[in-house]
Formats: structure tokens, C-alpha cells, sequence
């Protein structure tokens, strides 16, 4: 896949099971373009959010599925129950395969953090040096960068529970295979962490 975008959806209380339901419905209308991959909704960090993970396998239907969704009247068939609506442009990290549904959390880690101006490429390698050593210890779901708005990486890492999350995380440390050699120079404080529960209708679980 060329391109993801991720979408951050913020709710009304109490509405997240019918909201995920419309958005099912919304990505797989008949003119929509694109693949859902994940569907997630927040329990540690900014609450009430929806995190949406659509892949792409051209530029050209990212901006179709984006003029779609800018323009419909009901937006992911969620208009009733949305305070906000996030619509964000991804590349993936070139040297990662393409994201593939499967049973991989239940606990997902969704980090983004902002750049330094001119840091992405040395964060590419940085990243491509020390990814496959740390992917031996829990898999990663996709890293990106954006493409559009301030320059920032997303990454999204699976876990069977927050105790393996906390465990792998000390241990990436102690043997030195993580945060990447190199990486975090290039890294702005502004950094978010949310903590998300896949949906019912989430291909990545």
C-alpha cells in the first residue's frame, strides 16, 4: 500500500458501538475507495476517540476516499455522534510490508510524535537499523510518516496485555535494541500515546 490515512473520530458518550457499525457500513459502500484495517477505540489517553485505519493502494484513491468523505453529508455514516472529525495522510515506512489483518493485540499502542524539520530522513534509518532486533520481541503493525500537516511518524504496536507492553518495553531498553540509535535527537516534546481497544468490526484485532 502507497498510502493509510487515519482518521480521528471524538464522539458523544455512550455511542461508540453504533458508530463503529456505520463506519463498517460507510467503508464499503459501493464508490468507496480503499481497505479498512482497524477500527480502534481509546481507553487510556484522549477519551471518546475512534481511531479509523484505512489503506490505500495509489495516491489517486486516497484523495477519491478523501473528497468523499469531506463531501458527504453523513461523514463515516457517524454525523449524529461526532463532536470532531480528523482526516490524516500517511506514507509507510518504505522498508515495512504492507499492514495485514490478524489477531495481534487486544491492547493497541497508537504513538505519534512530532519532528525535528529535516529529521525524517535520518529517522528512516534509524528506524530501519534497529526495527527487525526489536520486532523480535513483539511485532509492529505499521510506522508512518505524515504527509500532510507537521511533519510527525505514527507508529501502532500490538500487545496481549498492558503487562507485556510495560514487560517488552523494559526489555527493548536493557538490551539496547530500543528507542532506535539516533532517533530520538530528532524528535520535538510534542508526543501523544493512546492506549486503544480494537471495535467489533476492526480487521486487526
Amino acid at each position: 500500500m502507497q498510502r493509510y490515512e487515519i482518521a480521528t473520530l471524538t464522539l458523544n458518550l455512550g455511542t461508540a458501538g453504533k458508530a463503529a457499525a456505520a463506519i463498517k457500513t460507510f467503508c464499503e459502500e459501493t464508490d468507496a475507495s480503499g481497505r479498512l484495517l482497524g477500527c480502534w477505540f481509546s481507553e487510556i489517553g484522549a477519551l471518546n476517540e475512534m481511531t479509523v485505519l484505512r489503506g490505500f493502494d495509489t495516491l489517486e484513491q486516497l484523495d477519491q476516499e478523501r473528497e468523499r468523505t469531506r463531501t458527504a453529508a453523513n461523514p463515516f455514516g457517524c454525523a449524529e455522534y461526532l463532536v470532531d472529525m480528523k482526516l490524516e495522510s500517511y506514507a509507510p515506512f518504505p522498508f515495512l510490508p504492507p499492514v495485514e489483518p490478524g489477531d495481534l493485540g487486544p491492547i493497541y499502542e497508537i504513538r505519534t510524535y512530532q519532528l525535528k524539520q529535516g529529521g525524517l530522513a535520518p529517522t528512516l534509518e534509524a528506524w530501519s537499523n534497529a526495527v527487525p532486533e526489536r520486532s523480535k520481541l513483539s511485532p509492529l503493525t505499521i510506522s508512518l510518516y505524515g504527509v500532510d500537516g507537521v511533519q510527525r511518524i505514527t507508529h501502532i504496536w500490538p500487545y496481549a496485555s498492558l503487562e507485556e507492553r510495560a514487560r517488552i518495553r523494559a526489555q527493548s531498553v536493557e538490551i539496547g535494541v530500543w528507542p532506535p540509535k539516533g532517533g530520538p535527537a530528532w524528535l520535538t516534546t510534542n508526543m501523544k500515546s493512546t492506549i486503544a481497544l480494537p471495535t467489533a468490526i476492526s480487521p486487526l484485532k
